[in-house]
């Protein structure tokens, strides 16, 4: 890849994210150019591996470039760098490394909007520099404790390797599962030791969290609370839920608008119905990545292409009768760039 084509590349990722969230980092960018995955993100942060390289698609040399044609892009756009720790989530929560050959403070900057005003600028750099949650992982597959060689339901990584629960100290925590979200809140306030419980999810293929390790006393304490003020919680979840509802609503007719503006050729219900698929809440389709929030059209062509792929081709049919998910995508290929071409004419 050329360096200009990288350049406009890493634009087009941070800009997205820059809309998103009025500020930009490196992760943002490099898992923008799909280099790397949220779950690879996740083990890195987990401090499962030594640098975030290991994990990456591509070089570190590569990622040097992209590092620094992020930081060109972000003070042509009046952008404020702020240098932000990252902190593993481990016992002894060692500092984060991005490359093995290289100094990590280009990798650290965050890219700030001279929009995003000093209190918030504030609470974001607090809370990128507060350490992470203890993380416990619920491993998958048979694994042998670093230090007893037991095994056990929870691992937690110290010096690079597995400890269970007893070797790390932290047998006499209880499991909280995920769920209740004030219940939770509360039991890790009250609780002077907790961990973070994650699982990888094989079908999504990403890290899920599964609830908390905190002490009994802890729960206790939380679950009085709770018993507490229930009924205004519950008020104030329908009122939530209610506000969610209308931003989707909102989100999904400007989503529409834009199909209807890049493919003028698609039907106008159509183009609701692929924005309501695409855009609904909790899927974690393409409509709801910060990319089609955005409306960055590449998110809502994929969106569109999705939709052609189930309603318009013998895709679902391949894959029930066996054919591979790839070699199905192939066989479909020129059906749904006919499509495409059909659906960008004006009727």
């Amino acid at each position: 890849m050329s360096k200009p084509n990288l350049a406009r590349r890493v634009a087009d990722a941070a800009e997205i994210a820059l809309t998103a969230r009025k500020y930009v980092t490196f992760i943002d960018v490099v898992t923008g150019l799909r280099w790397l995955h949220s779950r690879h993100v996740d083990t890195w942060r987990q401090g499962r591996v030594s640098t975030l390289a290991e994990l990456a698609d591509v070089d570190e040399d590569r990622l040097v470039t992209t590092a620094a044609l992020l930081k060109e892009w972000a003070l042509a756009k009046g952008l404020k760098p702020v240098d932000t720790p990252y902190v593993a989530g481990t016992r002894d929560r060692r500092e984060l490394r991005f490359t093995a050959r290289h100094p990590q403070e280009p990798f650290r900057v965050h890219w700030i909007s001279p929009e995003l005003g000093e209190a918030k600028v504030r609470r974001l750099t607090e809370r990128q520099s507060k350490a992470p949650d203890l993380v416990a992982v619920a491993p998958l597959n048979d694994w042998t404790c670093a230090g007893c060689g037991d095994t056990g339901p929870y691992l937690i990584m110290e010096d690079d390797q597995p400890h269970c629960l007893t070797c790390a100290d932290m047998d006499h925590l209880v499991f909280l599962a995920a769920g209740n979200a004030a219940l939770s809140r509360r039991a890790k306030q009250e609780s002077g030791l907790s961990a973070v419980v994650m699982q990888f999810n094989r079908r999504r293929k990403i890290y899920q969290r599964l609830g908390l390790l905190v002490e009994q006393a802890a729960l206790d304490a939380a679950e009085e609370r709770c018993l507490a003020d229930e009924e205004v919680r519950l008020r104030r979840r329908e009122r939530d839920r209610e506000r969610r509802a209308e931003q989707d609503v909102e989100f999904q007719a400007r989503m529409a608008a834009e199909i209807a503006q890049l493919f003028p050729g698609c039907p106008p219900e159509r183009a609701r119905e692929i924005a309501e698929h695409a855009g609904q809440r909790g899927s974690g389709r393409v409509g709801r990545s910060a990319a089609a929030k955005a409306l960055d059209e590449n998110a809502i062509t994929l969106a569109v292409i999705a939709s052609i792929r189930h309603l318009d081709t013998d895709y679902d049919s391949l894959l029930m009768s066996g054919v591979p998910r790839m070699e199905a995508r192939d066989l479909i290929r020129d059906v749904i760039e006919g499509k495409l071409e059909e659906f960008r004419r004006r009727t």
